[in-house]
């Protein structure tokens, strides 16, 4: 029976998602696990909640003395304590935070009913309690690799042009795409060739805020170098990665952020904001450059520098070492796994 219950719960691929399937992923191979709720790349067939529920009440592991449920989000925190303290299942709950902001009222009242926390940073560590260990988010070097020529990586997506810079995310104030599209009209008359991509939806509500950035383009007269590609599929993420020669991440607000670390796996280096964990990506500017909040200006003059050095094969080694070196999946593997170790020799 199952050691370790892994929840997914939101039907949307989110940065959470992704960060939950790339340890996974490293994670079956240790573990008699179960992914529970909303299917994930590359991971097991995932069972509903009720039957993830029937199995941890009925059939706890033979060799712990109980069940880990791993979980992520407001919702599977409030499942998995709803087992553990109505439903009397033998199983202890781990949660991940990675927000470097102090949680509402009622998240914060969740977790304080967890059994242990991780935390992705320092920072992360303190806004929350029970914090077992500070584990970085990892890349998965294995799916998130260098292509053998960007050039030819880039001309088989068809977007045209010789080379291409992208953001990837929500498109959203918080996420900084209007910073992203005001740096691009900056750089794009000073970089022929460069074809600047957004890739993410806009949602519901966002709508309106992505119309007016597209106006913002096409006013400028750069609608068919700055384009809105839309979302793309987990799966087909790494191609789009090691085609680019920069990643531009200028958020308002990142509690993590791994779309640079997926770049710096794929030999991209990056710019981006002062938030989320970027700063420590850049291995202190060798590979990224990390520019003030609300600064385009700064960011377009920080990409124009480094497409000037990308070009050169150094940087694209430094940046894989770094991501292989210090953010990979397997390290964040291990760190989980030394606190589930723990609380079960805690018994």
């Amino acid at each position: 029976m199952p050691e370790l219950f892994v929840t997914n719960y939101n039907p949307n691929f989110t940065g959470v998602s992704a960060t939950a399937a790339t340890v996974l992923r490293q994670q079956k191979a240790r573990y008699d696990l179960a992914l529970v709720g909303q299917p994930l790349p590359g991971c097991p067939t995932p069972l509903t909640r009720a039957a993830a529920a029937r199995v941890t009440r009925n059939h706890p592991p033979q060799d712990r003395p109980f069940a880990i449920w791993h979980v992520r989000r407001n919702p599977e925190m409030r499942s998995a304590i709803w087992l553990r303290d109505i439903r009397r299942a033998p199983i202890k709950i781990v949660f991940t935070s990675a927000a470097q902001r102090l949680h509402s009222a009622y998240p914060r009242w969740l977790i304080r009913q967890m059994d242990a926390v991780i935390a992705t940073t320092d920072r992360a560590a303190d806004f929350v309690p029970h914090v077992r260990a500070v584990v970085p988010h990892g890349v998965d070097t294995d799916v998130f690799t260098p292509a053998p020529d960007r050039a030819s990586a880039w001309a088989e997506l068809g977007f045209g042009g010789s080379h291409g810079i992208a953001t990837v995310g929500r498109i959203r104030p918080e996420k900084g795409t209007d910073l992203f599209v005001e740096a691009m009209l900056r750089l794009l008359p000073r970089r022929p060739g460069a074809v600047a991509l957004v890739v993410g939806r806009a949602g519901g509500k966002h709508e309106a805020f992505l119309s007016k950035l597209k106006a913002r383009v096409a006013a400028a007269g750069l609608a068919d170098r700055l384009l809105f590609v839309g979302e793309y599929p987990a799966t087909e993420l790494p191609r789009l990665m090691r085609a680019l020669s920069l990643i531009v991440q200028l958020p308002r607000y990142e509690g993590y952020g791994m779309v640079p670390l997926e770049g710096l796996a794929s030999a991209v280096p990056f710019v981006g904001s002062d938030a989320g964990y970027y700063s420590a990506f850049s291995d202190e500017g060798r590979v990224g450059q990390v520019v003030p909040q609300e600064a385009p200006e700064a960011a377009a003059e920080a990409a124009l520098a480094l497409l000037t050095r990308a070009a050169h094969p150094d940087l694209a080694e430094a940046a894989r070492e770094v991501a292989e070196r210090r953010f990979s999946a397997r390290a964040e593997a291990d760190g989980i796994d030394a606190v589930y170790q723990e609380l079960w020799q805690r018994g």
